[in-house]
């Protein structure tokens, strides 16, 4: 299938978020992780993948991939395709819930575990970095010691990944060049050469595209996408126009604040209406539309 987006939730969760390949999954982390044959992780659980909303707007905290490794560390991998201005600040969230969902009421801080969050992003998002792979930790901002090795936060941009040398080639780099989708298959069979795990992933896609129940599932996910791309664009351009009607009323600024407002969220009910008719879940349209989950549900009933 030409343009096939690898990025989609639905198969990324059932490429390495399914136990019965956990293989891969192990393979993506020791690889983004740079783990050698020495400690390499050799086993992995996976958690629950939706948390309840906790915030009081309600919205909902999502998290891709959640799971315990064989040492007790915890990971959460999230991919993100549509551009988010606020990823630190979400990846911190999610990471902070990760770590103090570890201990129950009257444990001791020292059974706490690291806990590590990866973000694969399709978009550029630290703008001042080359690289495409990009880790945090908590560093003394003068001596740049590191206070404690619990937390880890990874950046992974797609945009920025080119492979150097396909003979020379680390696991994480076939993974990124798997995810990327600028390599064809021929260029990610000689990639399979050196990663083995690549080649059963591209095995899976052509079985997963085989099933029809699974290619209308990701098709409807990648119409939810583009319908996303469509409708905030029609929120700038109502918004702008209704702002300037308004701003000759009652000042540019203002009006302009006003309408956007208005505009966007009008955009989003009709979002809603049209992504509900179209049978997608309820959570996932919230993600989209920002929209509570209580108001998609009183939509649907009305």
């Amino acid at each position: 299938m030409e343009n096939f987006n690898r990025l989609n939730d639905l198969y990324f969760k059932k490429l390495l978020g399914d136990k019965k390949r956990k293989n891969l999954t192990l393979s993506f982390l020791n690889g983004v992780l740079n783990k050698d044959d020495k400690n390499y992780f050799t086993d992995i659980s996976f958690l629950d993948k939706d948390n309840e909303p906790l915030t009081l707007d309600g919205k909902l905290s999502k998290l891709d991939i959640r799971a315990d490794l064989n040492d007790g560390t915890q990971v959460d991998i999230e991919v993100q395709v549509c551009p988010f201005k606020l990823m630190a600040e979400r990846s911190l969230y999610y990471w902070s819930k990760m770590y103090s969902e570890q201990l129950e009421k009257g444990a001791e801080y020292k059974k706490l575990k690291k806990a590590i969050a990866i973000n694969l992003l399709a978009f550029d998002y630290l703008e001042d970095e080359q690289e495409w792979h990009n880790i945090y930790n908590l560093l003394n901002v003068k001596s740049h010691k590191k206070l404690t090795d619990h937390i880890e936060i990874h950046f992974l941009e797609l945009p920025k990944f080119t492979l150097k040398d396909m003979r020379k080639i680390r696991a994480s780099e076939a993974w990124l060049a798997y995810f990327s989708g600028k390599y064809s298959k021929e260029e990610l069979e000689e990639i399979a050469m050196t990663t083995p795990a690549i080649k059963e992933a591209v095995e899976f896609e052509d079985t997963f595209l085989q099933d029809k129940i699974e290619r209308r599932a990701y098709e409807q996910r990648e119409k939810a996408i583009r319908d996303y791309y469509s409708y905030m664009n029609a929120f700038k351009e109502e918004g702008l126009q209704q702002g300037l009607e308004q701003g000759l009323q009652q000042g540019l600024q203002q009006g302009l604040q006003q309408g956007m407002q208005k505009g966007l969220y009008q955009q989003a009910i009709q979002t809603a209406k049209n992504m509900l008719k179209d049978k997608v879940d309820i959570k996932l349209i919230s993600k989209y539309t920002n929209l509570s989950v209580e108001e998609i549900k009183k939509i649907n009933e009305e």
